[in-house]
């Protein structure tokens, strides 16, 4: 029998010619991003100078995309983050910030106490005079304010001193917390209003006494040069800056403001160029990025011209805070690591090192010596195998150095309607070009030239891999373009993630009621295969299990489904036992979910037995969004298997749903019927709710309405059914991969914000600027995660079935060009819910396999009684595995694996 071949270019196939263009796009981006890095940033790697003197909005009124600008500034190569109560008291520990100068530094003073309570401080600064001094405290930080417009009074000669004092020139440490933490000082303004000729004189001289603490006091080496140098701080320090002076809004200045035409860029000018040679040639740590926030900005201004709105004030505050206590926050809560700015990534710590640097430096030692000395050593694992570790393993690396380094800059995210309709039209025409029509295995197998029509059966795999496929482009494009915060489009996703469910269930469900294949090695193919990933992905990252949830979340529904199926499996021929199972099943898991206590009782015993610490709240609520779901796929799944076989077999005896047959016709047109008007009544209905918590109350119930008419809207007919889109197709096979992988090489900052390159220019808008970054960084993502799907499928079948370790009985002659491909289904697969895995795994319904051992000698024999288990007793491999996975978490630091 002819077989398929796979399209050619000369001696190489389509599929080998694009990986290697992958992977030349990889490394040409890797170099580029080393030499921005190590030459471009080598003065500012932590980002401390782009947060002082650079930055635009990415929210700015002439987007016209907001209601409410102002509220996302974003410095060049790294995150922001805003600061609140609770964070201030972290970084801070009952020490105090003092604002002193003239009333644009009163703006920065209250929109910092409007952080630690709004409420109180708005009330406050109604009832306060102007001109005096003011102090705030909240959550045991303290907030203070000086009015000192010409930054000459006793109190700011005080805290100089105090700050020089705190610095112990000997040991470089603190002497106490005494001093301000943070210590910023500006004016200008009235030196300019109040004083003729001797304005630029003063203004010097205030100036010159605040720089002889600042000499010493600061983190840096004294007169380090440029306050681009400044250094993340490795522990808490006393910080002094300096505002620039505040740039008028000249046209708009009022009579009571302009004092007889003083206030001018001629006047105002020369302060600013004085901060300029103070902060090149004497380091001065001068926030020049304040007064690009109101450059071309008419709108930042409040009515008078001379004082920013709150929404620029707020974010003048919050650079001042990710100065101070970035690195020190990051230090006491870990991940999300969203506070790039001026921080220092943790190092890697041993058990990093362990699991990225020791495969590194033992695999392509192994492959080498597979393939020179395979018939000696034996005991080593095959070359594929180990290939396919090293594949896993540099994808760990990658993700690690992409968001827990500097070595990729990172960006905020800033939601766009235009941008994110034109991502949703660019995926529907990739959509609409890649439509294939399904043909069977036999015709797929063969060079055939019939054109006969196959019919593919009721969620087919083709289409339910085209389903996740499009829902994957879906969820992507709403995380990329921080579309969360619009709930038409988070009511949307919550549907899409609810269809994976309701796939999950109809699958599973389906597989084990036609095959009643219970195995515990087919349980355990199926969880390695969904877990290896976000099982290893805590240990690099320093995150958690939970934190890369679709994983845990399709594991908690496949276990149910497993147990649910697999209760008196004898008896689930009986449609009416089954279908009490299902209903009990769902009413257990609910009292499980919704009892106050169960899960915390559970998370408990696995912090103190494992050092596991798990977001009981945050699981729960992930369980109750789509509690129902999955029993509603459940039950679609046995209903099509009983349908199905009553209406193939016309003469059968066992004939549960009699009807059925009779009425088909106008049963399936009733269908179609309800489908297209529940679709849009549907989404009539959920338009009242006004937040996401109303939505997310009701969405439990009702998505299934919505999913189902989809179903049978994608069944409708044999023309609709047999036609799909290879690309979504494609993305579907690897929806696991992609979804987990875009938390760190794809996204950033644990999916808070996006990966950057930092190599052409600023980052405006997707269409001005981003788009490069995007298009190189998606075609890494997507073939980075097409790897790392081959791999794991490849160590899932090794783990279960150790033979496949074993270099005897192995092509050794296969090409050195040879690559990790993409797992291969069979036409029946659609019955398994969407999992690859071993011919022998899935057929074997045995617990214990007949492979060969992992250790052997070079002689081929088995070490002993433990040669034998690792041979023989799957259970004993797991128990292995989950006991180095106990040791890791019990001796890691931070307990990533958790």
């Amino acid at each position: 029998m002819a077989r398929f071949r796979r399209p050619r270019i000369g001696s190489f196939t389509v599929l080998e010619i694009l990986d290697f263009l992958c992977l030349t796009t990889f490394l040409a981006v890797l170099l580029a991003v080393l030499y921005r890095q190590g030459v471009l940033d080598a003065t500012d790697p932590y980002g401390c100078g782009a947060l002082l003197n650079l930055g635009h909005w990415l929210d700015s009124p002439e987007s016209g995309q907001l209601a409410q600008p102002f509220q996302n500034w974003q410095p060049p190569g790294c995150m922001m983050h805003e600061y609140d109560g609770t964070d201030m008291f972290t970084c801070l520990k009952f020490r105090n910030i003092v604002f002193i100068g003239d009333s644009t530094i009163r703006s920065i003073f209250w929109a910092t106490a409007k952080k630690l309570d709004k409420k109180a401080a708005d009330e406050e600064k109604r009832i306060t005079e102007k001109h005096i001094d003011l102090s705030f405290t909240r959550a045991h930080v303290t907030v203070e304010f000086i009015w000192d417009p010409f930054l000459n009074s006793s109190k700011l000669q005080q805290h100089l001193v105090s700050h020089r004092n705190s610095w112990d020139l000997e040991k470089h440490e603190l002497n106490g917390n005494a001093t301000a933490a943070v210590l910023m000082v500006g004016g200008g303004l009235w030196h300019i209003r109040h004083t003729d000729s001797t304005s630029l004189r003063d203004f010097k001289a205030s100036m010159e006494n605040v720089m002889s603490s600042m000499a010493l006091g600061d983190s840096r080496a004294p007169n380090s040069g440029s306050s681009k140098r400044i250094q993340a701080r490795p522990i808490a320090r006393n910080l002094v800056v300096i505002a620039p002076v505040q740039i008028p809004l000249y046209e708009s200045l009022c009579p009571a403001v302009e004092v007889e035409g003083r206030i001018t860029p001629a006047r105002v000018d020369p302060l600013n160029d004085h901060l300029r040679k103070i902060s090149t040639h004497k380091g001065a740590t001068v926030a020049w990025s304040y007064a690009l926030m109101t450059q071309n900005e008419d709108s930042a201004y409040r009515d008078g011209g001379i004082h920013v709105v709150d929404a620029v004030a707020r974010q003048k505050a919050d650079v001042l805070l990710n100065m101070r206590c970035n690195a020190e926050l990051t230090r006491v809560k870990g991940y999300p690591m969203d506070k790039t700015c001026c921080n220092r990534y943790p190092g890697l710590n041993w058990v990093q090192a362990i699991i990225l640097i020791g495969p590194l430096v033992a695999l392509p030692l192994i492959i080498l010596l597979s393939i020179r000395a395979s018939k000696r050593l034996i005991y080593l694992p095959s070359s594929k195998i180990s290939r396919a570790m090293l594949v896993m393993t540099l994808a760990l690396f990658y993700s690690f150095y992409a968001d827990r380094t500097h070595l990729f800059n990172k960006s905020q995210k800033q939601y766009s309607p235009r941008e994110f309709k034109i991502l949703c039209l660019l995926t529907i025409t990739l959509g609409i070009l890649s439509l294939r029509r399904c043909v069977s295995p036999v015709q797929k197998g063969l060079h055939s030239a019939s054109n006969k029509e196959y019919d593919q059966p009721f969620l087919s795999r083709h289409q339910t891999d085209e389903w996740k496929g499009w829902m994957q482009f879906v969820i992507l494009i709403y995380h990329y373009t921080g579309a969360s915060k619009i709930l038409e489009i988070y009511e949307i996703i919550r549907i899409l993630v609810a269809s994976y469910l309701f796939m999950t269930g109809f699958g599973h469900a389906l597989f084990f009621y036609q095959t009643g294949n219970y195995s515990f090695r087919r349980l355990a193919s199926v969880l390695i295969r969904l877990n290896m990933l976000s099982c290893l992905l805590p240990y690099i990252m320093r995150t958690d299990y939970l934190f890369y949830y679709f994983a845990p979340l399709i594991t908690f529904w496949y276990i149910t489904i497993y147990v649910t199926m697999g209760i008196a499996h004898s008896q689930n021929s009986s449609l009416l036992f089954l279908t009490g199972k299902i209903v009990l099943s769902a009413c257990l898991i609910t009292a499980l979910i919704r009892t106050p206590g169960l899960f915390e009782k559970v998370f408990l015993v696995l912090e103190w037995t494992s050092r596991i610490h798990w977001n009981v709240t945050e699981w729960r609520f992930r369980l109750q969004l789509d509690g129902y779901i999955v029993f509603v796929g459940m039950t679609c799944g046995i209903l099509f298997s009983k349908i199905s076989a009553s209406l193939r077999d016309q003469r059968s005896e066992d004939d549960t749903i009699p009807f059925i047959r009779r009425y088909w016709l106008p049963l399936r047109l009733s269908a179609i019927i309800a489908a297209l008007i529940i679709l849009p009544v549907f989404w009539r209905v959920t338009r009242p709710f006004s937040n996401k918590f109303d939505y997310n109350g009701w969405v439990p119930y009702i998505s299934c309405f919505p999913i189902l008419s989809f179903v049978v809207l994608r069944n409708c007919s044999r023309h609709v059914r047999n036609f799909h889109s290879s690309i979504f197709a494609w993305l579907g096979r690897h929806s696991l991969e992609t979804f987990t992988l875009q938390f760190h090489i794809w996204l950033a900052a644990d999916t808070r914000g996006l990966l950057a390159l930092g190599i052409f220019g600023r980052n405006r808008t997707f269409i001005a600027g981003r788009w490069p970054d995007f298009a190189l960084l998606t075609v890494i993502f997507f073939w980075v995660s097409w790897h790392v799907a081959a791999a794991t499928g490849t160590i899932t079948a090794w783990i279960i079935d150790p033979s496949a370790g074993r270099l005897e009985g192995e092509e050794m002659n296969e090409s050195r060009g040879a690559k990790l491909e993409l797992p291969r289904t069979r036409s029946k697969e659609h019955l398994n819910g969407g999992y690859n895995h071993s011919r022998k795994a899935e057929n074997n319904d045995d617990d214990n396999d007949d492979g060969g051992s992992i250790i052997v000698f070079l002689s081929g024999r088995s070490t002993g009684l433990v040669g034998r288990l690792f041979r023989e007793d799957l259970r004993f491999r797991l128990g292995v595995i989950l006991g180095v996975m106990w040791v890791l978490n019990m001796v890691s630091f931070s307990s990533p694996a958790q």
